[in-house]
């Protein structure tokens, strides 16, 4: 049974912060410019922890910059990140005025994350005492929980409304525009931020080398040689708004949203990309949209062998040959829990600037995974691009944009 139409969001400001630059225009000029932020992985994590792994990373530089005082406890790498996020394209302003509008209680804040802040707790870990014991400064529910994310958010933008974090594994920031969807269709909001933050920790890094899913090299999606991903961290946010809100004219507009869950594996997809296909299927079906509507498909992309193979197949069978698609996890990473909101920004942008970004590192395309990947980049005009993404577990999230009409 194929789920309703529904009516688009205005997504009425965007700010996004990885690798390769703070603000959307930083990501844009990359793009542009082929110019990747991936580089060898030397990372400092805290004090007397320097992590090194044959491997290469998209970290985001000068991150030492507390949160606010006014929310101390909250400071970590994660809401660090997110700190950074919210003062970048006057993301901040732009909610604070949708807060006049709308009253403090109106507006919801939804973000997905992995990690969160678990480098804090990895920080404190390292300074037990001699009976094991934490050290009194480490909060819990102010860094470790998953919660911290949407919470800071919330607090440091002065909202009230409902929030809530997603952790879906990669899925978790393209569900937040979902989630978001729905609340404000309920009329239990009349906005939302979204989005999602996910920060470098040990554990990921290391993690991912035990199961051997790191490349030794930038990772290289849908190539015949790609064997393996490059972590990254990010941030990025939008704010949903009902198309009829002041400042919604023009710009972008959030069509659908797809979402399932196969339950294939813990760590691997359905071999057939079925869940992918699904959620696919559900956010054209949600946007009203044919297959051939689609000008640009930014592909999850992870750059593992069996990942990006699913991925194609499921690709092929909803959309055939037709559709120019690209990988970006090459420009700054794969981001894990904010993948799925930075790379639907990637769509937005392309939406706004007429780009159609190839995917970096793609020299020889592997002849199984038979889609239309662009390996340059292409100027072309965009009316609709949809953004994938797939997660452990078989968390899977589709979502579509839009130009306005």
């Amino acid at each position: 049974m194929s789920p309703d139409r529904i009516a688009p969001l205005a997504v009425t400001a965007r700010t996004v912060t990885t690798a390769v630059g703070r603000g959307a225009d930083a990501l844009l000029r990359a793009l542009r410019e082929r110019r990747g932020g991936l580089r060898p992985c030397g990372f400092d994590a805290y004090e007397g922890c320097h992590f090194e792994l044959p491997t290469w990373i998209g970290e985001v530089d000068a991150l030492r910059r507390p949160v606010p005082e006014a929310l101390a406890r909250f400071d970590c790498r994660n809401n660090r990140l997110l700190e950074d996020a919210l003062l970048q394209d006057g993301f901040a302003a732009r909610v604070a005025e949708a807060r006049e509008r709308y009253g403090r209680s109106r507006i919801a804040t939804i973000l997905g994350t992995s990690t969160g802040g678990l480098l804090q707790a990895e920080a404190a870990y390292a300074r037990r005492d001699a009976g094991g014991r934490l050290p009194a400064d480490f909060l819990y529910m102010e860094t470790l929980n998953a919660s911290s994310t949407a919470v800071y958010a919330a607090l440091r933008l002065g909202l009230d409304g409902p929030a809530w974090t997603v952790s879906t594994a990669c899925s978790s920031g393209a569900k937040a525009f979902a989630a978001a969807e729905r609340l404000i269709r309920a009329g239990l909001a009349d906005a939302a931020v979204v989005g999602g933050c996910d920060s470098l920790c040990l554990t990921t890094l290391a993690g991912f080398g035990s199961l051997q899913l790191l490349s030794s090299q930038p990772c290289r999606p849908f190539d015949v040689a790609r064997d393996g991903i490059s972590i990254g961290e990010g941030a990025g946010l939008a704010l949903l708004e009902r198309v009829d809100a002041p400042g919604a004219a023009g710009g972008v507009r959030l069509l659908g949203y797809g979402e399932s869950s196969d339950g294939h594996h813990m760590s691997s997809p359905h071999p057939s990309g079925l869940g992918a296909e699904l959620a696919m299927r559900d956010a054209l079906a949600r946007a009203g949209l044919a297959p051939a509507e689609v000008d640009y498909l930014n592909l999850h992309g992870t750059a593992t062998p069996a990942n990006d193979q699913a991925e194609a197949q499921a690709v092929r069978r909803v959309f055939g040959e037709t559709v120019d698609c690209s990988s970006t996890k090459a420009w700054f990473g794969h981001l894990l829990g904010a993948a799925g909101a930075v790379e639907a920004l990637v769509c937005v942008l392309a939406i706004e600037a007429g780009l159609k970004p190839g995917t970096l590192n793609l020299d020889t395309p592997d002849p199984a995974c038979a889609i239309r990947v662009l390996a340059d980049n292409q100027d072309a005009p965009v009316a609709v691009a949809m953004s994938n993404s797939f997660g452990f577990g078989g968390s899977n999230c589709s979502v579509v944009f839009g130009a306005a009409s």
